[in-house]
């Protein structure tokens, strides 16, 4: 009866989790997402204490407190800037617990019930092979992941003479040493294992330059959850089971999706490390090239002004945390009869939904933010597209330029409104590492400074009207 109860409830957690994933993918259900999810997980692990053979829950019950309580901690403290490189340190400690885990399984099989040491069956030792290895990547792919998000690392791609080969040989080892650790169950091949699925992960992700970081943080995720799904079938938990594939079929779903978005291959993307490096994008002289420089009164009086305003976040937004007082400006201009919405690009900020989300924060109506499909043809009837801070995802370089990294990338085409104002700290080049050449176009303005205190500006400006 025991064990009856405890796969119920692992089925009831099971569809708390899937319908959390449901909720996530609107802004309006993602907060009774989250709920769902947490009572999921709250359920299976009260009803995993009851487990036969389930021993020492005093210092289990310690470490949940403890991690909860560091969990709850960063989460307060992180600011949303750096979301982005918390969900990559996330991954990675879920790729170790996947490695632990395995090597857990291998040393003390009678402890999980799957055999007795040394003499596992033959599908144990493929599962937790293969979960290990998968988790060694995730691990070490997330901190390399976290270090370019984090400016640690640059966020250039980085290549080295003979890389792609020095990774095909890593790969053709790894399967080497998976099949011989299969079919021996010795432990020097698991060590073997891990050890090169450690190093792959490294030469994975750092060929990755910094315009593809968000697809490779979604395809982490997947990468976490085939690494659990792995571990599960070890254990023979269902719940894990489920849960990992979970995970793992939305990361990918999510990855193709981008993709599909920034017209990349995936297969390029995810492994670089196996292609030469792409030719270099040529720069453009610019020396003699003037920007026209704006200030808040001139923006506010073009703002208010007129009857359609576009405007499109980036990651300037997030660093500033501008979210609240744009807001102030939105009801500002729709208090003189001005219709403005947002644009939000898929890749915009260093996740996706990174812009949703800061926005949601703020309270604004989810009916005026749209999609980058939803509003792109808007923008040659718009009077004003007001961009703060994203810089790649407005970049015409992306249509113009066959050697530009960011090339066929779909862009908000904010340059064929009749006004840009675009908000900026300087004329740095974006995550991509390339220079914008929207700067230079006659119906772009530069507001230059920190995008809360140049909106501030532009809310001051718009009262004295």
């Amino acid at each position: 009866m025991q064990t009856e109860i405890i796969q119920f409830t692992y089925l009831f957690s099971a569809l708390c989790f899937i319908l959390a994933l449901k909720g996530l993918s609107s802004p309006k259900t993602a907060r009774n997402g989250n709920i769902l999810g947490i009572i999921g997980m709250l359920s299976a692990i009260g009803v995993t204490f009851f487990s036969s053979g389930f021993s020492h829950h005093a210092s289990v019950i310690i470490a949940i407190l403890s991690a909860a309580g560091v969990g709850a901690y960063v989460a307060m403290k992180i600011p949303m800037t750096a979301m982005p490189q918390l969900v990559a340190g996330f991954h990675s400690l879920v790729g170790l617990a996947a490695v632990l885990v395995a090597y857990s399984a291998l040393f003390a099989p009678e402890s999980f019930g799957i055999g007795i040491t040394g003499h596992l069956h033959i599908s144990n030792l493929v599962e937790m092979s293969l979960g290990a290895a998968i988790g060694a990547i995730t691990f070490t792919g997330s901190i390399i992941a976290f270090a370019k998000l984090q400016a640690l690392l640059p966020s250039k791609p980085l290549k080295f003479f003979g890389q792609q080969y020095i990774s095909i040989c890593l790969v053709l080892a790894l399967f080497a040493a998976l099949f011989y650790f299969v079919i021996s169950g010795n432990e020097l091949y698991f060590h073997l294992i891990v050890f090169i699925a450690l190093i792959l992960g490294i030469l994975l992700i750092i060929p990755v330059g910094g315009a593809d970081m968000p697809v490779v943080v979604s395809m982490l995720n997947s990468y976490s959850g085939w690494a659990a799904a792995g571990i599960g079938f070890t254990l023979g938990n269902n719940l894990l089971i489920i849960t990992g594939a979970l995970v793992g079929a939305s990361g990918a779903i999510l990855s193709f999706v981008m993709c599909k978005a920034m017209n990349r291959s995936i297969i390029n993307v995810i492994f670089g490390a196996f292609f030469k490096a792409p030719p270099k994008s040529q720069a453009i002289d610019n020396d003699d090239r003037q920007v026209k420089v704006s200030n808040a009164e001139d923006a506010a009086f073009l703002l208010s002004n007129s009857n359609s305003v576009i405007i499109v976040p980036g990651y300037g937004m997030a660093v500033s945390q501008a979210q609240h007082i744009i807001r102030e400006m939105v009801t500002m201009l729709e208090a003189k009869g001005v219709n403005v919405r947002f644009a939000i690009h898929p890749v915009a900020g260093r996740m996706p939904g990174h812009m949703n989300v800061l926005l949601a924060e703020a309270n604004i109506d989810y009916e005026k933010v749209l999609e980058l499909e939803d509003i792109n043809n808007d923008f040659q009837s718009t009077d004003v597209a007001l961009v703060i801070g994203a810089n790649d995802v407005t970049n015409p370089a992306a249509k113009n330029d066959p050697s530009s990294p960011i090339y066929g990338m779909p862009i908000l085409e904010v340059e064929k409104a009749k006004t840009i104002l675009f908000v900026k700290r300087s004329m740095a080049s974006g995550y991509a590492g390339i220079e914008n050449e929207l700067f230079y176009h006659d119906n772009n303005l530069m507001l230059f400074g920190d995008a809360k205190k140049v909106v501030e500006d532009i809310v001051k400006a718009l009262s004295d009207l």
